[in-house]
């Protein structure tokens, strides 16, 4: 969907520049010539204007019936860090691991139940306590009312291999057929949450909520986290 915007965004912006790039070509040029210009522009913007709506013309179907849950990272679990012996110092890293973004789209409509989609940007990195290249992480996604009781948990694996010589990898991961029942039509999807984490302990997820936080770079150690 966004690709989809964008590239509209991208022809629009280049439809319009279209008259004021040949208005400025035009200076000193035959007034009349001009005008006849303007005239057959003005008729093709038309033309595409007609074509556009007709090709926009089945997305009506895909409308909502109202918003989307809310879709967001737990704070407590949105990192990763793993550290040898319990020891919290960049040196002593050997897994890490972050949610970097996420996307998420729904439909609905009627008494339908709410179907959702996400994208999810994951950030990976192997510290300097770290042995070997593979690293298979875990993370979860839940989905709960607005009154935060969980109505739903799936937790998956993320196995992960870092290239010979390379400390960070980015893994994006597409989660689909993620179905939310309605209890009625006037139910929206703002009435659930959709909530990501990785799957932590509870030492890590202390470190979190803490705000703790190493700049990791690995070559280098440093015994005094950063906040």
């Amino acid at each position: 969907m966004r690709r989809q915007m964008l590239v509209a965004a991208a022809v629009m912006a280049a439809l319009t520049a279209v008259p004021t790039l040949s208005y400025a070509q035009g200076r000193g040029r035959d007034p009349e010539a001009d005008q006849r210009k303007q005239q057959e522009e003005a008729a093709k913007k038309r033309k595409q204007k007609e074509e556009w709506g007709d090709n926009q013309a089945p997305l009506q179907a895909l409308r909502n019936a109202g918003p989307c849950p809310f879709v967001k990272s737990l704070y407590d679990a949105a990192r990763f860090v793993e550290f040898k012996e319990a020891r919290e110092a960049s040196a002593n890293v050997a897994w890490s691991g972050e949610i970097q973004g996420i996307s998420a789209g729904c439909s609905y409509k009627d008494d339908q139940p709410i179907q959702v989609q996400m994208e999810v940007l994951f950030e990976m990195g192997k510290g300097p306590q770290a042995t070997g290249r593979q690293k298979t992480y875990r993370y979860w996604v839940a989905v709960t009312d607005r009154n935060k009781a969980v109505l739903a948990k799936e937790t998956f694996e993320l196995p992960v291999t870092f290239p010979e010589g390379e400390d960070r990898v980015y893994v994006t991961e597409n989660i689909g057929n993620i179905t939310i029942p309605r209890a009625s039509v006037t139910t929206s999807g703002s009435n659930f949450e959709i909530l990501i984490g990785f799957d932590v302990t509870p030492q890590m997820a202390a470190f979190n909520r803490e705000g703790k936080r190493f700049r990791l770079n690995v070559g280098q150690a440093s015994n005094t986290p950063n906040p």
